[in-house]
């Protein structure tokens, strides 16, 4: 913890007002003065601020750090982009709450690891897993995990549904009985400090099987959200699927809206702002649904992304064929080993059946519909030499004379099966986003980041906010940039301690320069723990970088790297300021 006066910079102050020189005083962890032309005290460090501006620090507002926190407990790179604090438990999913039973538990951690594309053996390493009910894992959490950023979670319903019903949670719907014993252990993580519940009914598995909580009937989530309106401070977040693979999110807004009428819950439906482009034909009735229901009194956030989706077409360890829809190809996925999956690739009986399942199973707006997207990457090789480099999948097909699932299988064979094509980023519809970041009730700053690890780094991506929309193509103001990352996230998770720049705040500041700042290329780490002794892959991002990023009042970023401090703290959630 630093007694520091940043001094000289122009103040963001995360509220969407009107940027204003002025000097920033931090001291126990705190903001204790902001105003202008503030002198140093006697053992305080000046950090000089001019030409650069000095803002909250940035809030993910979507992550999924719950397992891969516990190997990497320094997030890189989310120091050097600014982030102060990481929601997790997002789409359904989190650590905790387990079954007694191993069986059962196994099968949770097995869920977990295949949707999020985290691997499973360091997850089985290195968590614990010294609880059941979501208290206990709280417990073991924060004394146990120690990170830079402050973090905070949802408990998530999937986890909360195989607590209790095991692996029959994937079969049917719940007993009176057994809805009072989620409701149990809903109550029991919310009274212990937890965000909220979060839920999914978006995904099916590789085996084309609806997730668990697609299996939840009204008097189940009745029944939970009888215990959310016991806590005016938690939110509920539900990602529904909305122009992506099934296309029926406006019908569980429906069905959800129709639940929660009445009950004064905070709703965040993710994925219910359309902006990519491909969506465009979602958007305008997607607006005119959650206008509807917030008249008719419902609090509804809707959640969006600001960059395109990113994805890496692999068979290492990927739920992207299965989402697609293409479960031939997800063969090659599932099977064990190196030679396994090269043998896959190289049947002419099973290319045969890609060739059909890639015309005629995948969604239109898969990245396997997008051959001319696809980049063929060195990066992306794992050997590096096998080639060719600099081409697209369609471009590469077309050279060979061959099907384009033919040529990803060629591809993948002469550089290695754990080999990644890369997709390039599809259009924004930037219109779509800037109405989002203007909406005052809006979820923004999703990012995905800690799962996926083998497809891409959603870390990073806030910056996009500054760079793409405010200095290049200046569509927003710095104010609504930054508002967007952090007063209005802040709002909506009721964490009243964060997201501003005023005295009595925690001291969560990023001072950066404009000019200076760009979301880096990704780059290839090998650097996580296989859990077998050797070291696996991931993508990440070298640093934006930002000139100083403080969380707690402690620097955890500044010239240029990540100096190993861990001040963050679990944040719990507040009494929303209109009961207080």
């Amino acid at each position: 913890m630093s007694n520091m006066l940043i001094k000289g910079g122009t103040v963001v102050d995360g509220t969407g007002a009107k940027a204003f020189k002025a000097d920033v005083r931090v001291s126990g962890g705190k903001i204790a003065q902001v105003g202008a032309n503030l002198a140093a005290k006697a053992g305080e460090e000046v950090f000089d601020a001019a030409g650069c501006y000095v803002a909250p620090g940035f809030i993910e507002a979507h992550t999924h750090y719950d397992s891969t926190m516990w190997w990497q407990p320094d997030l890189d790179p989310l120091p050097g982009y600014g982030a102060t604090t990481i929601i997790m438990g997002n789409c359904g999913f989190s650590a905790a709450p387990l079954s007694a039973d191993k069986a059962a538990q196994m099968e949770m951690i097995k869920i977990f690891s295949f949707f999020e594309d985290i691997p499973l053996e360091p997850f089985l390493k290195h968590l614990p897993f010294d609880w059941q009910k979501w208290s206990e894992y709280k417990k073991s959490m924060t004394s146990r995990v120690k990170m830079p950023l402050n973090f905070t979670t949802y408990v998530g319903h999937i986890a909360i549904r195989m607590a209790v019903l095991g692996p029959d949670a994937w079969n049917r719907a719940s007993t009176p009985d057994e809805c009072k014993q989620m409701a149990a252990l809903l109550d029991d993580a919310l009274a212990a400090g937890c965000l909220g519940l979060s839920t999914n009914l978006l995904d099916h598995d590789g085996e084309d099987r609806p997730i668990p909580t697609l299996m939840a009937d009204d008097a189940e989530f009745t029944a939970l959200f009888e215990v959310l309106q016991k806590y005016p401070n938690a939110t509920f977040q539900c990602i529904i699927d909305v122009a992506l693979m099934r296309d029926n999110g406006d019908k569980q807004i429906e069905r959800i809206g129709r639940l929660l009428k009445g009950r004064g819950i905070r709703v965040q439906f993710a994925g219910a702002a359309p902006t990519s482009a491909y969506q465009n034909y979602r958007i305008d009735g997607m607006r005119d649904l959650v206008a509807r229901l917030r008249n008719e009194g419902l609090d509804v956030w809707p959640g969006y992304g600001h960059t395109p989706l990113s994805a890496q077409v692999s068979i290492y360890r990927s739920l992207l064929f299965a989402q697609s829809n293409d479960y031939v190809w997800h063969e090659a996925v599932i099977a064990e080993g190196d030679e396994a999956k090269a043998k896959i690739l190289r049947d002419p009986e099973w290319r045969a059946r890609a060739r059909e399942s890639w015309d005629t199973k995948i969604y239109p707006q898969s990245p396997m519909a997008q051959p001319h997207l696809l980049q063929l990457t060195k990066l992306g090789s794992e050997n590096g030499t096998g080639g060719p480099f600099g081409l697209t999948l369609k471009q590469y097909a077309e050279q060979l004379g061959v099907h384009t699932s033919d040529a990803a299988a060629e591809w993948l064979l002469a550089n290695g099966v754990n080999s990644a094509i890369r997709m390039s980023p599809m259009d924004m519809n930037d219109e779509a986003v800037v109405e989002q970041i203007r909406d005052p009730m809006t979820v923004g700053n999703i990012t995905d980041a800690g799962a996926h690890l083998q497809m891409l780094c959603g870390a990073g991506e806030n910056v996009v906010y500054l760079t793409k929309y405010v200095r290049e193509k200046k569509l927003i103001t710095i104010e609504e940039a930054i508002n967007s990352m952090t007063g209005k996230i802040a709002a909506h998770f009721n964490l009243p301690e964060i997201g501003v720049v005023k005295p009595g705040k925690r001291a969560d500041i990023v001072v950066f320069n404009l000019d200076e700042i760009e979301q880096k290329d990704m780059e290839k780490r090998y650097d996580v723990d296989d859990g077998r002794g050797g070291l696996m892959w991931r993508y990440t991002r070298p640093a934006a970088p930002m000139r100083l990023t403080m969380v707690n009042g402690t620097p955890i970023f500044r010239d240029g790297a990540y100096n190993g401090a861990k001040p963050g703290e679990y944040l719990e959630p507040a009494a929303p300021l209109a009961a207080e």
